[in-house]
């Protein structure tokens, strides 16, 4: 039940999405932390997506990578990036500024280098990292890379800055004001109900722990979410868990012949505390370390059973996989599917 659930709600099975930002909007958001294998999250879940597809979104500004929910890269549709920013800014910036304060970061040196960015990028359509440091040091701050990271993500958080187009593959900085046009404010009840409807519609079932982990919200704000959406939600007993489960996914029953070959930082694993529903405890270490590094999984029937790499080679690159049980019974035309719809993403 809630691996079949869960693969259903998370459009990896019969995607009823045509363009990213519909996926993404669906989805709430989805994690970014890797930049090449999260275009390869919002691809698996279109109906027929390709990297083309994705860049082009991207570039267009229909779906921005930036901060907004945790100290974390997160994709996020361009019609929701205002609402999210305001409900989660007031939470976020006394940690930020705490990391940031270890790093040599004040609020006034922020304030300082967000009116220089507002002066260095307006009228662009963005700037890398490194040229932003570049011109910083031309106006005379000189600041290093954990400061940089710094100063980004906190104008990240005060709205000041957000993911404008690719130079050479490479993610840029670019004004919200230039990319992102006004959108009628939400108050934060409005905000909350949404945020808590988008993860709940998207990844059914789900315990209050769970939603706590993903959104970043206090253990308050979330109850209050879920208050708000209350007549959305079933609540039913998982083993020795409480579930809830967006009243969308109740005839869910079946995940049978399906075969995925998920990145690295899927939401199909890590936007859950606890992942042993489709993760046996013995091969946590398989699928991601004690520090936080998501590896690219496979995942069969709902069920997360191995790992694969793309390998470079003298004629290109070749996928590589591996079952954590050498003995696992998979269906190769299955593990072939998956592999050509890869391939075919990228275009090759």
């Amino acid at each position: 039940m809630i691996p079949a659930t869960r693969i259903t709600a998370q459009q990896l099975t019969q995607p009823q999405f045509e363009t990213p930002g519909q996926l993404i909007q669906w989805m709430g958001v989805m994690q970014a932390q890797e930049y090449s294998m999260m275009k390869w999250a919002v691809g698996i879940r279109l109906a027929s997506g390709s990297l083309t597809q994705v860049n082009e979104a991207l570039n267009r500004g229909e779906i921005l990578r930036i901060h907004v929910m945790r100290p974390t890269w997160h994709l996020v549709a361009v019609e929701d990036i205002r609402w999210m920013t305001e409900l989660n800014r007031s939470r976020l910036r006394p940690s930020i500024l705490s990391w940031a304060k270890e790093k040599g970061v004040t609020p006034e040196f922020s304030s300082l280098v967000n009116r220089l960015l507002e002066k260095m990028l307006e009228g662009t359509s963005g700037m890398t990292k490194t040229e932003i440091m570049t011109e910083l040091q031309y106006q005379g701050v000189t600041v290093d890379t954990p400061m940089m990271n710094c100063f980004l993500m906190l104008a990240k958080i005060e709205g000041v800055i957000c993911s404008g187009i690719e130079k050479n593959g490479k993610p840029t900085y670019a004004l919200l004001e230039e990319r992102v046009a006004p959108t009628p404010a939400l108050n934060r009840e409005e905000a909350l109900a949404k945020l808590t409807r988008r993860y709940f519609r998207s990844h059914s079932p789900a315990t209050l722990q769970d939603f706590v982990w993903w959104s970043g919200l206090t253990l308050t704000q979330a109850r209050k979410g879920i208050t708000l959406i209350k007549q959305e939600l079933n609540l039913e007993k998982f083993r020795d868990h409480q579930m809830y489960i967006h009243h969308s996914w109740n005839e869910i029953t079946c995940c049978d012949k399906h075969l995925h070959l998920l990145p690295s930082y899927d939401e199909y694993l890590i936007s859950y505390k606890d992942r042993t529903h489709v993760l046996p405890l013995e091969y946590y270490r398989k699928a991601f370390n004690p520090y936080g590094i998501f590896y690219p999984v496979i995942v069969c029937n709902g069920q997360v059973v191995g790992n694969w790499s793309r390998k470079k080679t003298k004629k290109g690159f070749a996928l590589e996989t591996s079952f954590f049980d050498s003995t696992f019974p998979f269906n190769k035309k299955l593990l072939q599917k998956a592999e050509k719809r890869y391939l075919s993403f990228l275009e090759i």
